[in-house]
């Protein structure tokens, strides 16, 4: 390359960063705006319809990658990603209008496409870089996952400025507005800012879509549920973990959260980099390992459970005389039963603790006693149980560990990310667009999905922590996929 050729590349890779953060950002604006709205009372919609607001943008913006990604091999991604940012500014901008359900929900299907730049990106930015290079540089312009971040922490500070902290709540038609123009300006420096370029061979429809049927891209596609669709997942649905598990404000839940989302986004580079320098196959195994290690202890929940313990038994017939608060009288023997807590203030007392926000538990802990089952007047015989034991089961599940554990996942996803798209450019280099749209349909469906799978497990079971068992089996799964290609590989090498 010459050093003309090194200036457009780092130039194609920033704008198409950009881009792809502004369209990112667009695509979950849903997640803040019609929180925000039924919270204020502006709409009465039920939690279905709250759902399908969410949802509909990220399925539309994964189910589209593929022919998004076919068009971006076919036409360029200069071409296409313009077209994209001015197409999605404009049901953006009538968003603003929308005054039901149904015209917020056809509204939404509209720049729901922001989704689909992920595809382009790839596909235009591989363009630019030498196969060496091709996982770093996919690795920085992932970085533009960043988008639901920066949404997810201005925008709520956005609606209450425009909206003088609700004095004025019909102002929140002006976020929309702002992002349609952001989308257009980013459009016009795409457009002026960007030579187009296209794969050097020139194939048929069924050319490009022949890498469908290995099993390899199915198998990349696996891989990217997990590192990426988990990641859409969780970026929804940790606020309302933390405010259910933890009874944290959504301000501060939204904090927490950006704990797991951020460090993924940033280190989608690091991952392209390394991939780079010792093979995606080795970055994806560390990464699906560290995760199902995490995952792992994250399985048990916060809780404070009754269990049975040891009792007291009579050793000899009698009549019991009295029950005092640590005592039972059975004739002349004293029965002596530890002092029963009342409620579950006195365990954590007990404990060390006196509120659940204090105190570091790094473990479970059971604390044992006994309850009289008897009473003055009655007539015992030996063996009779005189006092039920009870032991009390308390796992704070502390929060700055959870945190910690979720901050090291959604680094290892950030990582991950990045070792599959190089996969995809070592083993597809001239069809990224179109072998990148269907691993990207395959990972944004996990981010449309893993959430109402985790919520059908919660409701099932009862229990929050459900959804990083099934995280772990996805990871698990990608293991056992990716041993059994190697090995055959290592077989048709012999």
């Amino acid at each position: 390359m010459t050093q003309n050729v090194d200036r457009m590349s780092i130039r194609i890779l920033f704008l198409t960063t950009l881009a792809f953060t502004v369209c990112f950002a667009s695509w979950m604006i849903n997640g803040v705006l019609v929180t925000y709205l039924v919270n204020n009372g502006v709409f009465e919609w039920s939690a279905m319809e709250i759902g399908w607001l969410l949802g509909l943008p990220v399925l539309v913006g994964s189910v589209f990658r593929l022919p998004v990604g076919i068009l971006t091999d076919k036409f360029g991604g200069k071409s296409v990603m313009t077209i994209l940012l001015f197409f999605c500014a404009i049901p953006m901008y009538f968003l603003s209008m929308a005054n039901s359900f149904f015209s917020f929900l056809f509204l939404s299907l509209g720049f729901g496409f922001a989704g689909t730049a992920f595809a382009v990106g790839v596909a235009y930015t591989s363009l630019w870089f030498p196969k060496s290079k091709q996982g770093t540089a996919l690795g920085i312009f992932g970085i533009g996952n960043m988008g639901a971040a920066l949404t997810t922490l201005f925008a709520p500070t956005v609606l209450n400025m425009i909206t003088h902290n609700g004095s004025e709540i019909d102002s929140w038609r002006t976020l929309p507005k702002l992002y349609a123009i952001i989308l257009v300006l980013v459009g016009f420096i795409f457009l002026f800012g960007t030579r187009n370029r296209k794969p050097d061979e020139s194939k048929t429809l069924l050319q490009r879509l022949l890498p469908l049927k290995e099993i390899r891209v199915w198998r990349f596609g696996l891989y990217y549920f997990f590192v990426f669709g988990s990641f859409v997942a969780l970026a929804q649905w940790l606020i309302p973990y933390y405010v259910n598990v933890y009874s944290m404000s959504i301000v501060s839940a939204g904090f927490m959260a950006t704990v797991f989302n951020l460090p993924a986004a940033f280190m989608r580079a690091a991952g392209g980099w390394l991939s780079d320098k010792v093979g995606a196959r080795i970055v994806l195994l560390w990464v699906f390992g560290i995760c199902i290690v995490c995952l792992f202890f994250l399985f048990v929940p916060r809780m404070e459970i009754k269990a049975p313990g040891q009792g007291i038994m009579a050793l000899k017939n009698g009549k019991v005389e009295s029950v005092s608060y640590n005592s039972i009288k059975i004739g002349e023997d004293i029965y002596i039963f530890q002092n029963e807590l009342s409620d579950s203030s006195e365990v954590l007392i007990r404990l060390g603790i006196h509120n659940d926000e204090e105190g570091f538990l790094l473990f479970p802990t059971a604390i044992m006693q006994q309850e009289p089952i008897v009473k003055v007047g009655d007539t015992v015989s030996k063996g009779q149980l005189l006092a039920k034991g009870v032991t009390h089961i308390y796992f704070q599940a502390n929060k700055w560990i959870f945190t910690t554990l979720i901050f090291i996942i959604g680094i290892m996803m950030g990582f991950g990310g990045a070792a599959v798209f190089k996969h995809i450019s070592d083993y597809y280099p001239t069809s990224i667009g179109t072998v990148g749209g269907i691993v990207g349909v395959l990972g944004g469906l996990g981010g449309f999905f893993s959430p109402i799978i985790f919520s059908y497990l919660l409701k099932l079971t009862g229990v929050w922590t459900t959804c990083w068992i099934f995280l772990a089996i996805i990871a698990a799964i990608c293991i056992v996929f990716q041993r059994l290609a190697i090995k055959a590989v290592k077989h048709q090498l012999k």
